[in-house]
């Protein structure tokens, strides 16, 4: 299915969803949500991003052929709307897809936020801020975490929090400095909870757009509350897998569907 409307906010373009499902499942299978990056200015939401690209078969059917559904939602970008209409969009994709689980297949009730970038840090920020127990797991691969200690984990002079320009002032509807109640909201440390999903947490450490700081910040913050994230720095890494050789994107992708399929599966025997 591709190209299916999951809602029409209010003055703006209608917002699709694509969804694989494994050629043969005798019962409903887990949900992967994939949720694209690119900074919340573009993006498309079946780019799974550009070390991807020419794999064949692609990382969404791979993830069908290993049982899983999987559901790649639009969402209003910071050109068009402020923050939180993001994660509204992605809330409204999770509330499509459970209203069409008997027609389509998907066990909602087993299902993993999956993003990278952007994306990583709307799949956290929705996970930790959705109801309980309608979320397995949650994946962020380089993420931003705590939106105001960017220019704190960023090398000296390399972010203005001023910079009414920035990529996170867009997202915000102002400089982070100016909009600091809206940056702390939209940071997914900030809600971490005592009944937060297991989150798997995958950066480069040589990352110069986002800092793997960031994703140390979110681990800190989950242990704090008595969680055991799994949080994997890669050497060499930077932003997009960039530097990184194929084996290690491959081991990326692989270690991720691994924790995937191990959450749903606890999740089904908890059931």
């Amino acid at each position: 299915m591709r190209g299916a409307v999951y809602a029409v906010p209010d003055g703006s373009r209608p917002l699709t969803v694509d969804l694989w499902l494994p050629e043969e499942a005798a019962v409903p299978v887990p949900v992967v949500v994939f949720v694209h990056g690119r900074a919340w200015r573009t993006g498309l939401r079946n780019d799974f991003g550009p070390r991807f690209r020419s794999w064949q078969p692609g990382p969404f059917a791979r993830l069908a052929r290993a049982g899983f559904a999987v559901a790649c939602p639009d969402y209003r970008l910071s050109g068009e709307v402020s923050y939180p209409a993001q994660t509204d969009d992605l809330t409204a994709a999770l509330a499509w897809l459970h209203t069409r689980a008997d027609d389509l297949g998907p066990d909602t009730p087993r299902t993993v936020l999956w993003g990278e970038s952007a994306g990583g840090h709307l799949a956290a920020l929705t996970a930790l801020t959705h109801p309980v127990r309608t979320i397995t797991a949650t994946v962020t691969w380089y993420a931003a975490t705590d939106l105001p200690k960017l220019a704190e984990d960023r090398p000296k002079g390399a972010y203005d929090p001023k910079d009414r320009d920035s990529f996170e002032a867009l997202l915000l509807g102002g400089a982070p400095a100016d909009r600091a109640e809206a940056a702390r909201d939209a940071s997914p440390v900030t809600h971490v909870g005592p009944k937060a999903p297991p989150v798997l947490l995958l950066h480069g450490v040589a990352d110069t757009l986002i800092p793997a700081r960031q994703s140390v910040r979110l681990a800190q913050a989950l242990r704090a509350a008595g969680h055991h994230p799994d949080l994997r720095l890669l050497a060499g890494g930077d932003h997009l897998w960039v530097s990184l050789c194929e084996q290690d994107v491959e081991d990326c992708y692989v270690r991720t569907v691994d924790f995937a399929r191990r959450c749903t599966h606890d999740a089904e025997e908890a059931l």
